[in-house]
């Protein structure tokens, strides 16, 4: 599928709703150096070709959970057929204490991120997910101390990273 093409108010446009979230029109518009109006049809147009996912809230678990347990876990399937990827990630999917998760390649097949109530509750999942058949050859469980940094990528930076560099003109 060929990417969009971007010019640099939707890449404003983009930068501005991933870093804030959802603004109101004239912010939005204010940040992206246009009218509300054209802004609106850009973010409209953003958001039919996919690109504008939803809106989220950072929410501070911790102040809200006593005993939050967020765990990193490693989980790699005894086989690799297409019927043992798809049943753990349909297991995964309709799992909502897995927050993230990854299919990766090397000497695990996933990482995925679980939060729950405790540790107790996590030690419970894990053991309904292994009697779940879901092909599980072993896991393993880092514990989360604290949160050293959450951000999003720098939308702005990677989109001018792959833009072709301009060759450097030759004197003949």
């Amino acid at each position: 599928m060929k990417p969009i093409e971007l010019d640099a108010a939707d890449i404003r446009i983009l930068s501005a709703l991933q870093g804030h979230g959802q603004l109101s029109k004239s912010k939005l518009a204010e940040i992206a150096g246009l009218s509300a109006t054209p802004c609106w049809a850009r973010v409209t147009r953003l958001k039919k070709a996919g690109l504008i996912r939803g809106y989220h809230a950072d929410i501070a678990l911790s102040q809200i959970i006593t005993n939050l347990a967020k765990v990193v876990v490693t989980v790699s399937l005894k086989r690799h057929r297409k019927s043992d990827f798809e049943r753990f990630e349909t297991h995964i999917l309709n799992t909502p204490e897995v927050t993230d998760c990854i299919s990766t390649g090397g000497g695990m097949d996933y990482v995925m991120t679980v939060v729950t109530t405790s540790l107790p509750d996590f030690q419970t999942l894990m053991e309904a997910m292994l009697d779940a058949d879901l092909g599980i050859e072993r896991y393993m469980t880092y514990i989360v101390t604290r949160q050293i940094k959450s951000a999003r990528p720098d939308l702005a930076r990677l989109v001018a990273a792959q833009s072709p560099k301009a060759e450097p003109e030759t004197k003949v």
